[in-house]
Order: structure tokens, then C-alpha cells, then sequence
């Protein structure tokens, strides 16, 4: 069982502008189309965990980029838009409980994706591998990967990858 963070963060370590923009993450020369080895990982995801802002932003994408069943953490959004039924789904609660049912109804490897998901699991103590891919900016403010923490929490290295445009991608495994 395992709860993955992919994403990817500015110089500075913001994941988006402040107001939840990501177009500065297609600014980068990528004359070989590289996809940074998200193919790779996501066939290893069994489903995705992801808050509700990223949902929303998520599901103006045309297609639907996931062929994982999505659960979105949310104590606002109570119902999922007809189309999309089939592929997500609202949860809500403590998150130890909701990643307990998720790993016994059969979902093994989870994919974390969100700012403040990131963070709440994270201070639960609930991320078990972060890759992390920096691209060569400073956005000086926005919304941060990384908050306060009650807790140390000593994560690995794995390895880590330099692409076209001084992007890098680090993997990082919990202790």
C-alpha cells in the first residue's frame, strides 16, 4: 500500500500562481516531448486522491485525463456532475478512515494530488513517496507544496533526473 505524491513545483515551492493558475508550468522548452515519466507512474496508480479545487480544475480538462476512479476530499461538494459519475466520487471524513477503506475495497496505490490534500496528508503522516519535479522559476508567491509541520517526517533520496530546461525530478521514499 502506498499514497504517492507527483507534482510539480516552482524554485520556490509553489505548485501554483495565487490564484490556483498552473500556465507557467508550459512556459519550458520541451523539444522532446517528454512527459518527465508521469506515464510510468500513473499505470502504477490504482486510484487518485485529490481535493476539491484541484477536482474543479481537473474537470474543465477535455478529455478526462484519468483512467483511475478519482476520489475527491470534500465537506462542500456533495455531488460529482452526471458526465463524470462513473469516474469520481466525493468523500469526506478523517482521512486515516478514508484511506482505510480505500486500501480494503482493493486500492492499493494511491496518487495524492492537490495542495492542501498534499499538506493534510502529510501531517497525518500519510505520504509514503514524493516525486517532485522543479522547473527553473520563482513565482514569489502562490499556493506552497509544503506547509508547517507538528512533525518531522525523513523521507529518503532515490534518485533524481535532469531534463531539457533545467527541469529536475527528485523521488524521494519515507523512512
Amino acid at each position: 500500500m502506498t499514497n504517492s505524491v507527483y507534482i510539480a513545483s516552482s524554485l520556490d515551492g509553489y505548485i501554483a500562481t495565487p490564484k490556483g493558475g498552473i500556465e507557467w508550468l508550459n512556459t519550458f522548452p520541451n523539444p522532446s516531448e517528454s512527459d518527465y515519466g508521469y506515464h510510468e507512474f500513473i499505470e502504477g496508480i490504482d486510484a487518485i486522491v485529490m481535493g476539491r479545487k484541484t477536482f474543479e480544475m481537473v474537470s474543465s480538462f477535455s478529455p478526462w485525463p484519468y483512467s483511475q476512479k478519482v476520489f475527491v476530499l470534500s465537506n462542500s461538494l456533495k455531488e460529482i456532475r452526471p458526465e463524470l459519475v462513473d469516474k469520481a466520487e466525493v468523500v469526506s471524513g478523517d482521512l486515516k478512515t478514508i484511506i482505510k477503506k480505500l486500501h480494503k475495497d482493493g486500492y492499493q496505490n494511491l496518487y495524492v494530488d492537490g495542495g492542501k490534500t498534499i499538506q493534510s496528508f502529510l501531517k497525518k503522516n500519510l505520504i509514503d513517496e514524493l516525486i517532485i519535479t522543479k522547473l527553473p522559476i520563482l513565482l514569489g508567491d502562490g499556493i506552497p507544496l509544503f506547509s508547517a509541520q507538528d512533525q518531522k517526517v525523513k523521507f529518503e533520496h532515490c534518485s533524481t533526473e535532469v531534463f531539457e530546461g533545467g527541469i529536475v525530478k527528485s523521488h524521494y521514499k519515507k523512512l
